[in-house]
């Protein structure tokens, strides 16, 4: 089984870089990811796949809250969206490829497989594949994860050597409406741990208290949380998770 870095203990990670907004830093933007490095954090960003099979480093499945463009980010090739500048910044939506140069193993980086197919099924491989490949000369501290398990299987495929783990959360009603309740209780459960080779869960913060949390951790899981958003929280968080995502705060480094 694969096993996480040191180096994701050690440092919170930035959810999405440590963007600002009134700051004019976008998420998942280069400065973002750059500003997390000068700050010590460790880094989170989500990948997106385009047109012709490239995993694009951007969070929403639409592009409009972060772009002056609508519609779907997968019906745009490659060099469309490299040349589709971000609100309110001098910079374009990034490759994984490019951010994995632009990180160059300076700190450790978990990268969110978005799911592809709409319901949490087996309709996933190119954006796995995409993402395989990116890192196959990679050297850096990096893992994987999504919430759909076959993504998570696809990349144990495509890249056995690389951590991977499964996020997870209550999957209310109101925040799922495309999934069923069948496929929310499942997942839930998160029974497919074991199955994909995982070695980590990043799981909701408020909900920690899952019984199914402590009975992975126990087994020898490492547990991430998301998403924190104050000193406070993370403290409640560090009594039962070994790493924190976060946002909107100044999280404690190794250096404080």
């Amino acid at each position: 089984m694969t096993t996480l870095s040191e180096s994701f203990f050690r440092r919170p990670l930035a959810h999405r870089g440590y963007h600002d907004v009134s700051a004019g830093i976008l998420e998942n933007s280069r400065k973002a990811f750059l500003a997390a490095i000068e700050a010590g954090y460790g880094i989170e960003l989500d990948v997106q796949l385009s047109k012709d099979g490239h995993a694009m480093v951007f969070h929403d499945y639409e592009m409009s809250r972060l772009t002056n463009e609508h519609g779907a980010i997968r019906t745009r090739t490659r060099s469309e969206l490299v040349g589709m500048p971000l609100k309110s910044m001098d910079e374009t939506i990034p490759t994984l490829p490019e951010i994995l140069s632009l990180v160059d193993g300076r700190t450790p980086l978990l990268i969110e497989i978005k799911d592809q197919d709409g319901a949490m099924g087996a309709d996933v491989g190119p954006l796995e594949q995409s993402v395989a490949d990116a890192l196959k000369t990679y050297a850096g501290p990096v893992a994987v994860m999504s919430f759909n398990p076959h993504s998570v299987a696809a990349i144990a495929g495509f890249s056995p050597q690389t951590p991977r783990g499964i996020v997870s959360c209550s999957f209310p009603a109101e925040h799922w409406p495309l999934l069923n309740e069948v496929t929310r209780a499942r997942l839930r459960a998160i029974p497919d741990y074991d199955k994909v080779g995982a070695c980590f869960i990043s799981h909701r913060h408020d909900d920690l208290q899952n019984p199914r949390v402590a009975e992975l951790k126990a087994k020898g899981a490492h547990i991430n949380c998301w998403t924190i958003r104050s000193a406070e929280a993370e403290a409640q968080a560090r009594k039962i998770a070994d790493m924190i995502t976060f946002e909107g705060y100044a999280a404690k480094t190794p250096r404080d």
